[in-house]
């Protein structure tokens, strides 16, 4: 605890001493502010910035004031009355706004304007002389106030760090460029061994943001500080163009370090001095840009980096904005882990309660509670209750077995057939056995709603366990496209660009073999293909895997660019075919059928078999498939997704209501299918000549609460058919005959190996069988699984290296 508070108190304490840093500061360059002059007399700097401090900093602005009015009594035509004037009536009419909490930040341009109106006319009107010269003075003071008000909103957050964006607008950087070059001009005038304070702070400046933001920065501070300080002294007009070249040579340079960019200003000055100014000008002028150097010099480099890290378009924003991605993925990963071990730990107290109950079940407690029960019934009142369960207690315990097994194995006696054993121990052995029946009907409800209670505790264990595994595997996911990709965005821009072809933008989402996916921005031209022809063979190239491209998004507007989604080939790929009828030549039939992508690599085809024929069999069969898709493709295990399908079936409806599920995952990776099958027909693989069947036997969901899951597993090989079906196909031929012979032989006659083909020929067989009737509703689906063939091969691209892949997150 004292550690704690001895932390909180250092902490503290350096939060004053940075807040007393920036303060000082302000204060500092209210006295220069307060000395800055342009146009020979117009001031407008002072109560544009004291309105700003004023709301920004509301516990410095009396110091502020002091040190405008100050600044304004040391420039070169003081006029601190004038100054303090302004900043009386702005005060005024701040504090009047305040009266009725109407003053705010968005109201300061306009107050600032009508203070400087006001006093700057009352200083007209008892001048000396009254001219339209004189009123166009005021009014463009007041103006300019208004700018500069506008100006310093933007500019000073900037400066005291206060700002949390992690990037500055154009904007936000040309306003800070005016706030330093205004306060600039008010060290005009002060001359150190012959060279002027302005003009080393104005290099010192330039050389800075030259180096932090490249010549397009640097030029403009030169732009920027050069038309600034000529406004405050005529006699440096030339000062724009000198800066502005200065800039733009120090920018160039400034991949060689401070020295180069140093030297880059130093050229760019001295030409223009050559050309414009005398000999001593042009040794002030190196004077001054050698101080500034120096200045740079004795800059640390972490300051440079910090002033890049906010201009876009630098290696140090890049930087700062995937560390800035990479923080916030690292924290939602870690929240997403917590939210997992959330519904673990849920998971595993429903998981404990079921055991505890399981425990608690004692078989010869529960006989013991039964046989009590019923001796409250029927013994409580019986003149021989002491004698039975007393004196004959053992003997009255075996006879109540004896009953209570003849009662649960439903060979209950009665009058004259109940045994004389149990008639001459108990006067009242037909009345215990009507309550023991009585009491073991209770008994066998009250297990089997103990049953339902377990069950469901188990189904909610399972199924929370399942959601936390998506969870975690989602919080994986997250680190793994964290890694810093940019570097991998920039090798395979190059390649791309190295080939004549110019892109918007790329975006790597994940470079893990075998997943990869890479998004691309284009405005190629219709019709030749570039994407498929070009980019995707290199790509392959460069990560030595199949890249393909996934999909293709037209621009929303004319003009803008398209996306095209690269992702990895699979070494294999399914291609399908179904054919269906409804019973009677309906149009609703009651099967249903799926064939979808479910992601990492796996595709799945099913089919449903809803109770019945129509509409009610068909929503059944839908939902159960459409349940079942959603889990499988949010990532949860295919026996948890299944049994939480059928708990769905089960509390729909009270009603019997059961569907079949006959399901099929494909790796696409290593052609692996694993076969689910829940009270459906067997499936049946065709490769070459063979017939393989494919079995199991279970019952359809939404019959039980507990049903068993098993899975059938099986290497599928490049060139095999997948024909799988409904009830209605396979129970075709009739009770008569072999029904899988019968299918296996239909199987193997089909001369077509085009799935589409397979299916409507099948169907077409089933038809002709019942002389074109359609007894039951009947759904065929075929799935031809083909090694994958690249449309277009790769190929080498001189000077184009194998991208090295970032390590992934285990």
């Amino acid at each position: 605890m004292r550690k704690g508070r001895e932390w909180i108190a250092a902490r503290r304490f350096i939060q004053a001493i940075t807040a007393k840093k920036w303060a000082f500061l302000l204060v500092g360059i209210a006295f220069l502010l307060g000395r800055a002059v342009i146009l020979e007399s117009l001031m407008p700097f002072a109560i544009a910035y004291f309105a700003v401090i004023y709301f920004l900093r509301r516990d410095i602005y009396p110091w502020v004031a002091i040190s405008l009015v100050a600044g304004s009594w040391l420039a070169a035509d003081p006029a601190p009355m004038w100054i303090a004037m302004e900043i009386a009536v702005l005060f005024l009419f701040l504090k009047g706004l305040e009266a009725y909490e109407k003053a705010e930040l968005q109201s300061a341009p306009i107050l600032v304007f009508a203070s400087a109106l006001l006093v700057q006319m009352f200083s007209v009107f008892i001048g000396d002389e009254l001219s339209w010269y004189n009123f166009m003075l005021v009014v463009v003071e007041a103006a300019l106030g208004f700018v500069l008000t506008l100006v310093f909103i933007q500019a000073i957050p900037i400066l005291t760090v206060t700002k949390k964006s992690a990037s500055l607008k154009n904007e936000e950087i040309i306003c800070l460029m005016i706030l330093l070059a205004s306060v600039m001009t008010g060290a005009v005038g002060w001359v150190v061994y012959d060279m002027s304070a302005e003009h080393i702070m104005s290099r010192y400046m330039l050389l800075l943001f030259a180096l932090a933001g490249g010549a397009p920065l640097g030029a403009s501070v030169g732009v920027v500080a050069g038309l600034i300080l000529s406004l405050a002294d005529f006699g440096a007009v030339v000062q724009m163009s000198l800066l502005a070249f200065a800039g733009l040579l120090a920018g160039l340079l400034r991949e060689g370090g401070k020295m180069a960019a140093a030297f880059g200003m130093l050229l760019g000055t001295s030409i223009l001095s050559i050309y414009v100014g005398s000999q001593a000008d042009v040794m002030s002028s190196t004077w001054e840009s050698v101080a500034a150097a120096t200045l740079l010099m004795l800059t640390p480099r972490s300051m440079i980096r910090t002033i890049s890290r906010y201009v876009p378009g630098t290696n140090e924003h890049a930087k700062s904005q995937h560390e800035y991605a990479k923080r916030v993925r690292e924290v939602t990963a870690e929240r997403v882990s917590q939210y997992s071990e959330v519904f673990q730990q849920l998971s595993r107290s429903f998981g404990q309660l079921n055991g505890t109950a399981a425990a608690a079940r004692n078989k010869e407690d529960e006989i013991n509670h039964f046989m009590n029960a019923v001796a409250e019934r029927s013994c409580v009142s019986c003149h021989r209750q002491k004698a039975c369960w007393e004196d004959k207690f053992f003997h009255t315990y075996n006879m109540m077995t004896e009953m209570m097994t003849a009662v649960e194995e439903d060979r209950v006696p009665a009058g004259k057939e109940i045994p004389r054993a149990w008639s001459a121990h108990c006067v009242k052995s037909s009345q215990v056995l009507l309550d023991m029946r009585q009491q073991y009907e209770l008994y066998q409800n009250n297990m089997h709603w103990k049953k339902q209670i377990f069950d469901s505790r188990q189904l909610v264990a399972d199924q929370l366990n399942g959601v936390s595994q998506v969870m975690e595997d989602l919080a994986k996911e997250i680190k793994r496209e964290g890694q810093t990709l940019h570097l991998q965005e920039e090798q395979i821009r190059e390649a791309v660009e190295g080939l004549g072809l110019s892109i918007q933008g790329i975006d790597i989402v994940s470079l893990e073999e075998g997943n990869v996916e890479i998004e691309l921005y284009h405005t190629f031209e219709k019709g030749f293909d570039e994407c498929r022809k070009i980019i995707a063979p290199l790509l392959s190239d460069i990560l030595g895997e199949h890249i393909a491209v996934k999909s293709e998004h037209p621009p929303a507007k004319q003009g803008e660019p398209a996306l095209v989604a690269f992702s990895s080939a699979k070494q294999y790929e399914v291609e399908t075919g179904v054919a269906g009828a409804a019973k009677g030549g309906d149009l609703l039939s009651g099967d249903s059928f799926s064939m979808v992508d479910i992601g990492n690599g796996k595709f799945a085809v099913a089919i449903s078999d809803g109770m019945g024929n129509g509409e009610r069999a068909r929503q059944e069969s839908s939902a159960a498939l459409s349940i079942l898709q959603q889990l499988l493709q949010s990532g949860m295990d295919e026996k948890l997704a299944v049994k939480s399908v059928n708990s769905v079936l089960l509390l729909r409806s009270s009603d019997e209501i059961f569907a079949t599920v006959d399901l099929a995952i494909v790796d696409l990776y290593t052609a692996q299918t694993t076969f689910l099958k829940i009270g459906s027909t067997p499936s049946y693989i065709k490769r070459g000549n063979d017939v393989i069947p494919v079995t199991a036997n279970n019952l359809p969901i939404g019959i039980l609460q507990d049903i068993d899951v098993d899975f059938v597993s099986m290497q599928m090989q490049s060139g095999d058919t997948l024909v799988m079906m409904s009830d209605g196909i396979y129970d075709a031929p009739g009770h008569a005959v072999n029904k899988e012979l019968w299918m296996k032989r239909m199987i193997a006659e089909l001369e077509t190996e085009d799935p589409q083909e397979m299916a409507d020929a099948l169907l077409e067989k089933v038809v002709r069988h019942h002389n074109g009737e359609i007894v039951d509703d009947m759904t065929v689906l075929v799935a031809r699984i083909d090694k994958h063939l690249p449309e277009w091969a790769s190929f080498r691209f001189p000077g184009v290296s194998r991208m090295e892949r970032p390590r992934t997150v285990s």
